[in-house]
């Protein structure tokens, strides 16, 4: 099986390399690529994979926006930390929907689902066409019934889950070096280069082994709030908020971050209600 992996956080990318090779040993990713604009030429320029892993978030917008176009025929499986993307997954070529960080046991099911459309295309018979568009529909009633009446947002919130345990501290490695640092000494996480970082009130920085899509499962929205794809902060390194042009909101962080910080006009109501409005 020829597999194509589309996934803007290299580290999420490999993650999910290293699980294929595990579940399934003769898969062959021929290709990985970060962005709308590069998954468009790829699709254009080498043979129709077997299978695509689409992450719905890349860099330069929403990976729906490839079907408009290049013409995909290959089947799909997308991967994105906020499930309200569900409708819309479906109405593609989607085989199967894993939220991040992807599991072994979600990926294992992923693949058999493909191997039995598989088999049903092969055998025609009217009764399997029936039972295989019976499934789907299913689907999809359960996946209205779920999914939210709001618009979906750009970038995946941090929600609280029932009964949810949140991550209060955090492992960094420096050289041979293991320590923990306490998210009561986070002021923010960001990314750079498609790494993640954290860093603590007293101006330290550290690398963290976890993709921002990862981090925002893990910590209390209580207390953290990401402001936009780069950017994940704490309550009170929030210092100053600012009105920005088209209903935007401009951030002050304290430590001061070294890129402006902008908070989109979909998520300016919410963080508004985080801090207290």
């Amino acid at each position: 099986m020829t597999i194509l992996i589309i996934e803007d956080e290299e580290p999420t990318a490999r993650k999910l390399q290293r699980l294929l090779a595990d579940v399934m040993p003769t898969a062959h990713v021929v290709g990985m690529t970060v962005s709308v604009e590069e998954s468009v030429d790829w699709l254009r320029t080498n043979p129709r994979p077997d299978l695509i892993f689409m992450d719905i978030e890349l860099a330069d917008g929403q990976s729906f926006d490839i079907f408009n176009r290049v013409a995909v025929a290959s089947p799909v499986v997308f991967t994105t930390a906020y499930d309200d993307f569900a409708i819309k997954a479906f109405k593609v070529n989607s085989i199967d929907y894993l939220l991040k960080p992807v599991k072994e046991a979600d990926l294992r099911q992923a693949l058999d689902k493909l191997q039995q459309l598989k088999n049903v295309l092969a055998d025609s018979a009217p009764t399997n066409v029936t039972a295989l568009e019976a499934s789907l529909s299913n689907l999809l009633q359960q996946l209205q019934q779920a999914a939210p009446a709001t618009t979906t947002p750009a970038i995946p919130a941090l929600r609280p889950l029932p009964h949810a345990t949140f991550r209060d501290r955090f492992l960094i490695k420096q050289g041979q070096r293991l320590f923990s640092v306490s998210t009561e000494e986070v002021a923010y996480f960001f990314s750079r280069n498609k790494l993640s970082f954290l860093k603590t009130r007293d101006e330290h920085e550290w690398l963290v082994d976890y993709t921002m899509d990862e981090l925002s499962q893990m910590l209390d929205p209580r207390r953290f709030f990401r402001l936009n794809r780069q950017v994940i902060a704490e309550l009170r390194a929030v210092d100053k908020v600012h009105l920005y042009f088209n209903g935007k909101l401009k951030i002050n962080l304290r430590p001061a971050f070294e890129e402006e910080v902008v908070v989109s006009r979909e998520k300016a109501g919410e963080l508004k209600g985080w801090l207290g409005e």
